[in-house]
Formats: C-alpha cells, structure tokens, sequence
C-alpha cells in the first residue's frame, strides 16, 4: 500500500447519494445522484460509476458511509444492512452485500456521520484530538462520535438525534418526528425548521425567534454531550448548521450558563474551541467515506 493510495467513496445521505474518487483530502472525481426511494437503481448507478472510473484510475479501496440506522455488528445477521429507516424504499435493503458483490477490494462501512467524524480527525477541524464529535444537521439528525481514532459503536451507533430535551420558555412547537415528535431531530432538522416556520427559512432574518429556539436546542443538547463523552471538539456540520453562523456566539454562551463554572475547560473562550463548524465543510460527508476506505484497507 502506498502512502497516499487513491481510495473510492460512497455517500448516501438523506436527500443525495455522492460517489467521489479521492487522494487523502483531494477529491479527483465526483458524480451524485438523487437518493429517491429505489435503492436498486442509486446502487446501480454508483457502482457503474465506480466501475468506469477503475479502468482510467485503479483505486485501492471502498469507503461507504450511509444515511441509518444501519448494521454494524459483523456477529449479526443484519451487519451491513440499512435498518428500519423512515426513508421510503430501504428498510432492510443489503447495502454492503451489494457493494461486495461488485467489487473484491477492501470495503469500510459506517453512518455518513461517523465517516464525516472519522474524516475530520484524519484532515479537519479534530485533528490531533482523541475524542470527537460531529453533529449533522439537515434533512435529519445525526452524531458520529470517534474515540482513539475509531468510530464508536455499542450495540447498534449513536442515534443521538432521538434525544428529548428541555425546552425554551414559551416554544409550542410539537415537532415532526414520527417516533418522538420533539426529540432533536423532530425540533432542529431541516424539515422540522421549515414546518415550524410554514414555509421555506433560507430568508428568515437572523432575528428571527425560530433561530433562538434552535440555539436554545443545540446548547440543551451539545451541553449534555459534553457532560456524557468529554469529547475534545465537537463539530456541527450539514446545511442547516454550515448556513447559520450566528448561532454560535449564542450557543456558546447557553452552554456556558448551563454548565455554570462547573468544568474548567468549559469556559466560556474555551468553548469557542470546542465547539465550532465543521472544517471539511461540504466535504466532510464524501471524505467520511474516503477516511473509512482508509481504514477498512489499514485492517487488512
């Protein structure tokens, strides 16, 4: 293996499906396509990407990072599954098998979120930390936490967006999620803003008393994240968070109020280091699955 082998990825988020054919943190090639509700026809389509851009540039391994819940548990029978997701057409779709199927190389499988963290501690904004987070925000909610340069997992992976939270004073909204209504995702996700506001929020002033609520929201739960893993950084990324930089200065300063002087390395100017927007930005989904490539051909 050379140093800085040329390495595939696969995205697969909520809204699109992203094939990149990377070096390290360069992106060489990219094609995406709709995610929709036919995973035959997006696999179909990935893999005949991949497959024509092998013959021009061989490259050494897969990396898939995947929209969840998905399975990660080698010992189970649904390891490499994409689980009971509320994403029309994919519950119990083989996602992996499909990939090996078509390809004999080694393949990396995570959630698009952990693939996004991994990404960011090998050439982001959690470089040289040992435990970090990344929070995306946008079509859902998801957190991928990375402990000593691995991808954590207990018995399924984070679903941290489920979390319920205390509210803001005076905030009536009920949320979307089917499941918990105002957990994380029912409040803060990219539907969840545009239902509470009736309508789409790209022009909503900063002012606004929806962007308080999700600064109140972010704070309740970054806040306990930080009590629960310690993590070093935490990185908010997705289009929802990367559009909004105003949100910050108030989330810092919530989390600051709840924690109440309690942690010394919570201090408020330690907090602008701790917790900031994602260093890959728009890349750090297609790179989460380049830095799983990596990985999965390390273990080899």
């Amino acid at each position: 293996m050379t140093d800085h082998p040329v390495v595939a990825s696969l995205e697969l988020g909520g809204t699109k499906s992203i094939a990149s054919l990377t070096q390290d943190a360069r992106i060489l090639q990219q094609e995406r396509i709709a995610t929709g509700d036919r995973p035959e026809a997006v696999l179909g389509f990935l893999i005949e990407t991949l497959q024509r851009w092998r013959k021009e540039t061989p490259f050494a391994a897969i990396g898939i990072a995947s929209f969840g819940p998905v399975g990660l548990n080698a010992d189970r029978e649904d390891f490499g599954y994409i689980l009971n997701t509320p994403k029309p057409g994919w519950s119990n779709f083989n996602l992996l098998r499909r990939i090996r199927d078509s390809f004999d190389l080694p393949i990396g499988f995570d959630t698009d979120v952990g693939g996004a963290a991994l990404a960011e501690g090998f050439w982001g904004a959690s470089m040289g930390c040992r435990t970090h987070a990344y929070l995306t925000i946008g079509t859902g909610v998801g957190l991928g936490l990375v402990v000593d340069g691995r991808v954590h997992h207990g018995a399924l992976h984070p679903e941290a967006g489920h979390v319920r939270l205390r509210r803001a004073p005076g905030d009536s909204f009920q949320g979307i999620c089917p499941f918990h209504g105002d957990c994380l995702e029912g409040l803060i996700s990219g539907p969840a803003l545009i239902s509470r506001a009736a309508g789409p929020v790209d022009q909503l002033p900063a002012t606004d008393p929806l962007w308080a609520h999700v600064a109140h929201d972010l704070a309740e739960f970054l806040t306990t994240l930080l009590l629960v893993t310690s993590a070093e950084r935490i990185l908010l990324g997705g289009g929802v968070a990367l559009g909004r930089p105003m949100l910050l200065p108030t989330i810092h300063a919530t989390i600051a109020q709840r924690l109440n002087g309690y942690l010394r390395e919570c201090a408020p100017a330690e907090l602008q280091k701790r917790i900031r927007f994602a260093g890959l930005g728009a890349n750090a989904g297609p790179l989460g699955g380049s830095a799983l490539a990596l990985q999965g051909l390390r273990s080899q």
